[in-house]
């Protein structure tokens, strides 16, 4: 049976061959320190069980200490020329498109057809798996079309995660955040504080503070998926839910949807908001976000609307 640690083998093998690729690249300045950092998160996904959580620990510190203090960084010339990629563009055509398609495709696939048929993967973690032999299809197909150099996708691969640097893991480190949170009963503490601010007895008070509260501790945290177990503990489930019997399936999903707003308007979103501006070469690392926020305020208002009328 295929299990999730056939995807932390091929994440850490993956991030290995970018720290090696990396530290042989002369042309950056910090070869080194981006070769620590991908070498570290490799070890991580490949050693993470025999590390224990004090090595964790250590490791997720030893790699906020390379971020931190600037030691990542991409080679100044590292870019395939523009006029070199608009001809292999048109030269190549759709095939590009389909590549990029089979990924989702494959992923879709596979999650449906490891739960129809047992024992081929864990149905739990079906569609992880599924992105991963989606990965390695569009690779091969890729490989086996274009006949580009054998480590030619593994050179882009790390150029471009040099590109992003550490803000390419930083939804990984701020979901972990939540749920430490969550279990050192942060949401109680928050409901506490909450609760005694809303005035007694006031239906559309809670709803207001439970809306606000999902979207600035996902602004804070950066994930709407960390910060829904601290709502839902302090606001969701004893007031919404059980005080003013709201149906729990709209207080869940539009107060996600919340969150999301605050999602729009954070840069610790980074994987939404700084990674595209790294990649598009923006001027302004913040200018998604404040192309967003115009839409992100009236939906928040929607959403908090749209639970007070729904729930209820």
């Amino acid at each position: 049976m295929i299990t999730l640690g056939f995807v932390y083998v091929l994440a850490g093998l993956t991030f290995a061959l970018f720290a090696a690729l990396g530290v042989a690249d002369r042309s950056n300045p910090k070869r080194f320190g981006n070769a620590a950092f991908w070498g570290l998160l490799a070890l991580s996904m490949l050693g993470g069980d025999w590390l224990g959580d004090l090595g964790n620990g250590l490791l997720v510190l030893a790699l906020v200490a390379i971020a931190g203090t600037g030691q990542i960084g991409r080679a100044p010339s590292d870019e395939v020329p523009a006029e070199i990629q608009a001809e292999r563009a048109e030269r190549h055509g759709p095939f590009l498109l389909l590549v990029a398609l089979i990924i989702p495709a494959v992923a879709l696939a596979g999650t449906f057809l490891f739960k129809w048929v047992p024992g081929l993967a864990d149905p739990k973690q079906a569609t992880l798996i599924s992105l991963a032999l989606g990965v390695l299809i569009a690779l091969a197909v890729g490989m086996a079309r274009l006949e580009p150099p054998l480590l030619l996708p593994a050179q882009q691969g790390r150029r471009l995660l040099d590109a992003v640097g550490w803000a390419a893991i930083l939804p990984q480190m701020l979901a972990s955040l939540g749920a430490v949170f969550a279990l050192a009963g942060v949401g109680e503490v928050v409901g506490d504080l909450i609760g005694a601010a809303i005035p007694h007895g006031s239906l559309f008070g809670a709803v207001l503070a439970y809306g606000l509260g999902m979207a600035f501790f996902t602004m804070v945290m950066g994930n709407a998926f960390a910060a829904f177990p601290v709502m839902l503990a302090a606001i969701g489930m004893p007031l919404l839910i059980m005080q003013y019997e709201g149906d729990p399936a709209v207080v869940a999903a539009i107060g996600m949807l919340a969150g999301f707003c605050g999602t729009l308007m954070t840069p610790m979103a980074a994987n939404f908001n700084l990674v595209p501006a790294a990649l598009l070469e923006l001027k302004n690392p913040y200018g998604v976000i404040k192309a967003q926020i115009g839409t992100a305020l009236p939906l928040l208002a929607v959403n908090i609307v749209f639970i007070w009328l729904f729930a209820f």
